[in-house]
């Protein structure tokens, strides 16, 4: 059986992976004036000047946890591509990341340029990999003790070659942990928008997943995600007519195979009553895939008029801050209403570390073999002589789900740590002839002092009939 590591496992704690570690929204204005070309006039970017008070809006009354700063390259360096960071323009700019930071929320800075300077892409005819760098270095350098600082690369590239464009990423990576800033997350942007339709095909995730820190790692790179619900996938249209259920399926899915995570960093809809159901059962879905899906931050507010397209701005009423629908029912309350997550882990880690522990109740054997490579026609089409586990946690008692078990052959499992992108495997033990077989692997996840009785005999049995294989990742 070939169990790959594509899911959140915690040594001893209780845990309920039905709801995204991070919710959030964007404070739009700095990057107001930015076309998909990368053109951004600096004298369109308008920071919101109540930008302050709807972040403790939303910190406050919605409990949301990201705040997402969108700000065009220009702005920051006034317009001096290569140059200093600006000392009127980026201060202004500092004063509302110092204010997000002051609510305790994640603070999510977002270079909002398409891959692009007026026109040219970067590191491939247009700005250099170097100038693109530099910029990264100055803003990591600023903000390297910030754990709570998210450096979103680039907003939405687009028409790029994805192989050169990884290597630009990768530089930056490199450059960001380099400065000083070891511990933050980093989202790494794919092509085409970043349309979470098209990241697994020919739009980049392969390549950028294969990006790392400098001492190897993959810690806390995550994909970025991106996903609208108009006739084009732009956001730019009021009626929602594409259903991105499959979409966020298959991508779920490829990111389990891979042992890897993703943050939705930007993602809308208009109050179309089109609009409606429809976003509130996407984000209910990434919730619902939340070992892999690790945030959802909407689009947008900030600046943006409550009567804008998109808009997210909350409205004022008897003195205070209110939520639109869309707000409220489809991104908060989707929230509120999905099961907590206790003790969340940590959005990614590398370790890969594994080791045995056997059980005192049996004196079965135990065989870790080798999976074969992983190439994508097997994905597809299931070609492992062995069965593949995934894994659902929805209660105290997590399946792992699985395929063509053999008929007597059972264990369970027991998992500490958290994943990497490389798969490993353990082997089905044969339990003693005289218990009866199970149809499915259970991991137990410790009982709180008020479990019933149900769950306590549960366990039990499962102990005297099965083999623990702690794995420790």
């Amino acid at each position: 059986m070939y169990f790959m590591k594509s899911v959140f496992l915690l040594a001893a704690a209780r845990v309920a992976l039905a709801k995204v570690q991070f919710l959030g929204v964007s404070i739009a204005g700095g990057e107001f004036g930015c076309k998909d070309d990368g053109s951004c006039p600096i004298d369109s970017a308008k920071l919101p000047d109540d930008g302050v008070t709807q972040m403790w809006h939303f910190v406050g009354d919605d409990a949301i946890n990201i705040l997402r700063m969108p700000v065009s390259w220009q702005f920051l360096v006034d317009d001096n591509l290569g140059g200093k960071l600006d000392s009127n323009n980026f201060d202004d700019y500092d004063r509302l990341m110092q204010a997000c930071l002051a609510t305790g929320a994640y603070c999510m800075i977002d270079i909002h340029n398409y891959g692009r300077w007026n026109g040219k892409i970067i590191g491939q005819g247009g700005p250099t990999d170097d100038q693109f760098v530099n910029l990264w270095q100055q803003l990591a350098t600023k903000y390297s003790d910030e754990e709570k600082v998210i450096f979103e690369l680039m907003n939405e590239p687009h028409d790029v070659d994805v192989d050169t464009w990884a290597e630009t990423c990768q530089k930056v990576v490199t450059a960001i942990r380099k400065a000083g800033a070891t511990k933050q997350m980093i989202l790494l942007p794919a092509s085409n928008f970043d349309g979470v339709a098209t990241l697994t095909k020919d739009n980049g995730a392969e390549q950028l997943l294969d990006i790392t820190n400098p001492d190897g790692s993959k810690d806390k790179l995550l994909l970025d995600i991106h996903a609208y619900l108009d006739k084009d996938a732009s956001g730019t249209n009021k009626q929602c007519t594409t259903d991105n259920t499959d979409a966020f399926k298959d991508l779920a899915k490829y990111l389990r195979i891979r042992g890897r995570k993703g943050l939705v960093s930007q993602t809308g809809a208009s109050q179309d009553p089109s609009c409606l159901k429809m976003f509130c059962e996407q984000n209910k879905l990434i919730n619902d895939n939340s070992d892999v899906f690790v945030g959802i931050v909407g689009w947008g507010a900030g600046s943006f008029e409550t009567s804008d397209i998109l808009s997210l701005t909350p409205s004022r009423k008897d003195g205070r801050l209110v939520d639109n629908q869309l707000m409220s029912e489809c991104l908060v309350d989707t929230w509120a209403k999905a099961k907590e997550v206790v003790n969340p882990p940590e959005p990614e880690s590398d370790s890969t570390t594994k080791q045995f522990v056997p059980t005192a109740t049996t004196a079965l054997t135990r065989s870790v073999v080798t999976p074969p490579a992983h190439t994508s026609s097997s994905e597809d089409s299931g070609d492992f002589d062995e069965p593949v586990v995934t894994v659902h946690v929805l209660s105290d008692v997590s399946i792992l789900q699985t395929a063509s078990v053999p008929p007597g052959l059972t264990t369970l499992i027991t998992a500490a740590g958290s994943p990497s992108d490389e798969p490993y495997s353990i082997a089905w033990e044969i339990p003693p002839t005289s218990l009866p077989s199970i149809s499915q692997t259970q991991v137990v996840a410790p009982p709180t002092p008020t479990a019933g009785a149900s769950s306590t005999k549960a366990l039990t049995y499962l102990v005297l009939s099965c083999a623990f294989l702690p794995l420790l990742l």
